[in-house]
């Protein structure tokens, strides 16, 4: 795969999110001013010492921006990668042993999408104590409802393949066949499903962080820092729509590179599929 090859939308998408990683990776060197530190009035204006202006407490936005980058995408991402493990690893098994296992799995899976997640969500969160590791895990159980579900479809159409037949024949076990026959040639959407998981969690957790009940104050993250700067859009101040912009932008950076890796499968099963 040659770069060239690459459309200007997968570029743009690209670009943004490796901005976004740079931030969460060397915030502490890039950002003027600390987290937390209260460097100015509230609401100032963008220009001369705080390019982006500062927040409803006088912090600096663009250090707030920077900061909150680590934390949101680290949440997000350590929330997609365990959704998807479980997801991936229940929904082939289910696939894969089929009878009594799938129909278990696959019910108590659709028992779950029925319930709205955000009311799931806010009714767990508000129950359980506020830290960081149960807020991922309560939405990775979520988003793997939704994993679970293309997962098993996208095994099936495999598990009926003549390769695993002959895994099958030879004697080989569950674990081999989902790892070593299954996993491999579902990689493709798997990948472009995951992009956009991911997107779904940033959108998810600045919802829960705007409600309240996900990364706490005074920690930075984006969607906490459009709450705190909620009210000063009735005055015409746009701090809010700083970090609103910014979880705009990464989730349609997300969504190009998804979007690109999806038509690149498309394109290269219809090649198989003429040849």
């Amino acid at each position: 795969m040659r770069l060239s090859s690459f459309p200007l939308s997968a570029w743009v998408g690209i670009a943004g999110i490796v901005l976004a990683l740079f931030c969460a990776i060397f915030a502490p060197w890039i950002a003027p001013f600390g987290e937390r530190d209260v460097v100015g009035d509230i609401w100032l204006p963008m220009g001369g010492d705080f390019l982006l202006g500062t927040d409803n407490l006088g912090r600096d936005l663009l250090s707030r921006l920077i900061y909150g980058a680590r934390t949101t995408i680290f949440v997000a991402l350590a929330a997609t990668i365990i959704s998807f493990s479980l997801g991936m690893l229940l929904s082939f098994t289910a696939a894969v042993t089929g009878g009594f296992i799938d129909q278990l799995f696959s019910r108590f899976n659709d028992l779950m999408m029925a319930i709205p997640t955000l009311i799931f969500a806010l009714v767990v969160l508000a129950v359980l104590p506020q830290q960081l590791w149960i807020l991922i895990l309560v939405m990775a159980m979520l988003d793997s409802t939704r994993v679970f579900r293309i997962g098993r479809a996208v095994a099936l159409d495999v598990a009926v393949m003549e390769f695993v037949e002959a895994a099958r024949l030879r004697g080989e076990g569950t674990r081999w066949i989902i790892f070593r026959e299954i996993l491999p040639n579902t990689l493709s959407p798997l990948l472009a499903e995951f992009g956009l998981r991911f997107a779904f969690s940033i959108l998810f957790l600045s919802t829960l962080s705007f409600l309240g009940l996900g990364i706490q104050p005074p920690a930075a993250d984006w969607g906490g820092m459009v709450k705190d700067n909620k009210d000063g859009i009735i005055f015409g101040i746009s701090a809010a729509l700083v970090p609103g912009g910014a979880i705009a932008g990464l989730a349609i950076c997300v969504n190009l590179v998804v979007d690109w890796l999806m038509k690149r499968t498309s394109s290269l099963k219809g090649g198989r599929g003429d040849a």
